[in-house]
C-alpha cells in the first residue's frame, strides 16, 4: 500500500512539472534553430512564430 501511495505522489509531481513547463513564457523565433535545446523525447517546433514544447 505505502508503495503504491508512493507512486501516486511521484506521478502527480512529474505531471505537475510538465504543467509548468508548458505553461511557461512563450518564446518568440523565425525558425526550429532561434528554440532553445532540449532533451528528447521533449523537442520545441517554431509555430506561428513562437516555440511550441511538444512531447513525442
Amino acid at each position: 500500500m505505502a508503495q503504491m501511495l508512493m507512486f501516486v505522489y511521484t506521478l502527480i509531481i512529474f505531471l505537475s512539472l510538465f504543467l509548468v513547463i508548458t505553461n511557461s513564457v512563450r518564446i518568440p523565433c523565425v525558425t526550429v534553430a532561434d528554440c532553445p535545446p532540449t532533451i528528447l523525447p521533449v523537442f520545441y517546433e517554431c509555430i506561428d512564430k513562437f516555440c511550441m514544447l511538444h512531447i513525442e
